[in-house]
């Protein structure tokens, strides 16, 4: 490899919170360049089943504002191909809920053939998006 390692993060980034922060910072570290990939608000709801409280627009801009990533991608398609296509990163972060499932599998596999390689961090189990959505919608049922 010549040239500045890249390293990407994809996420829906939506409730920003600090495991979204503990995965930046730590593929921080191990690139030059850290670009974030943002997914669309159509891909989240196509692969989730649910749309992102944030509009992409504004999780971008957030992400974006962080002094740790380099740069933001916004992904609109399934397919990681598409995006190192676009980004041409090195390595792909993701988090170690993905790693030995068929899924992760696929990924790595897929990715090996354009010589990119997936790396997994410790998935931060007390705080998701998904957490903080099943709070808010508790909290809303309270409140009405």
């Amino acid at each position: 490899m010549t040239g500045p390692s890249i390293g990407y993060v994809p996420g829906v980034f939506d409730l920003f919170h600090v495991g979204h922060l503990n995965v930046l910072t730590q593929a921080r570290a191990l690139c030059d360049v850290l670009v974030a990939g943002v997914v669309s608000d159509e891909m989240c709801e196509q692969a989730k089943g649910i749309r992102p409280f944030v509009p992409l627009e504004e999780r971008l801009a957030i992400v974006d504002g962080l002094r740790i990533v380099d740069a933001t991608y916004a992904e609109t398609t399934p397919d990681k191909l598409d995006a190192w296509r676009q980004v041409g990163f090195h390595q792909l972060f993701k988090g170690d809920d993905w790693r030995d499932t068929p899924r992760g599998q696929a990924l790595e596999e897929r990715l090996a053939t354009v010589g990119a390689r997936v790396v997994y961090f410790p998935y931060t189990v007390q705080t998701s998006s998904t957490a903080l959505r099943r709070a808010i919608d508790r909290a809303a049922g309270r409140a009405s």
